[in-house]
């Protein structure tokens, strides 16, 4: 999953970047608005935090554009201001949720993981392909009963997979889902790391699930 933070302040910023990132979530950051509707714009992100009082361009001018523009990425608003009338500004705007700060990263954890399941407009914590889960909460891999282990990065890049299960994803749709934009990744790193799921995720077991669609990508599928 990938998120793009637009707050600026840095301390802010940059301790929900190490928490978000300790969750296994891949994150972006914008310290103004205009850095950040530019990337909202043209990014692929699973959820936006995006602060209200923003230098250059306000939170509630971001989140009109890109309703406007048809982007429909989940936004989450933050900020100091609590009154009634700011909420209903920002969901107005096409916000998605509204957080005050101070807040409880533990809260904002838990509206992230709500917001981030809508699209799929189902409540489980669970994907599954075949004989393989995949767990949103504990970040547990499941195949035929057997827990598999895997890195930080190996599992962002099997929930991309599974959430697009029988799309085929070509190197450059990968690098941008799974790896943050200041990421200087190659073409081939993709290549390693769908080699090393493979060793751990079919290898071990009688079907393949992970497929090369040869001149397009990769898909999962049973």
């Amino acid at each position: 999953m990938k998120i793009l933070i637009v707050e600026d302040e840095h301390l802010i910023a940059n301790a929900l970047k190490k928490g978000l990132e300790q969750e296994h979530y891949t994150v972006d950051l914008a310290f103004d608005g205009e850095t950040g509707f530019d990337l909202a714009s043209s990014g692929d992100y699973d959820l936006i935090l995006l602060d209200l009082m923003l230098p250059k361009m306000n939170g509630l001018e971001i989140c009109r554009q890109l309703r406007e523009q048809q982007i429909q990425t989940p936004i989450l608003m933050l900020t100091a201001k609590s009154q009634i009338e700011d909420k209903i500004k920002g969901f107005n705007s096409g916000a998605d949720d509204y957080l005050t700060k101070p807040f409880a990263f533990e809260e904002l954890l838990a509206r992230v993981r709500a917001l981030v399941r809508r699209p799929q407009k189902s409540a489980s914590e669970v994907i599954t392909i075949g004989d393989l889960s995949l767990n949103l909460s504990t970040y547990e891999v499941i195949r035929q009963g057997k827990n598999i282990t895997l890195s930080s990065k190996e599992y962002s890049l099997l929930e991309c997979l599974m959430r697009h299960a029988n799309k085929i994803l070509n190197k450059d749709q990968l690098i941008q889902h799974v790896w943050s934009y200041e990421s200087d990744i190659l073409p081939n790193t993709v290549e390693v790391y769908i080699r090393n799921l493979r060793q751990k995720i079919d290898e071990p077991f009688k079907t393949k699930l992970i497929k090369t669609i040869r001149g397009f990508g990769y898909k999962i599928s049973e």
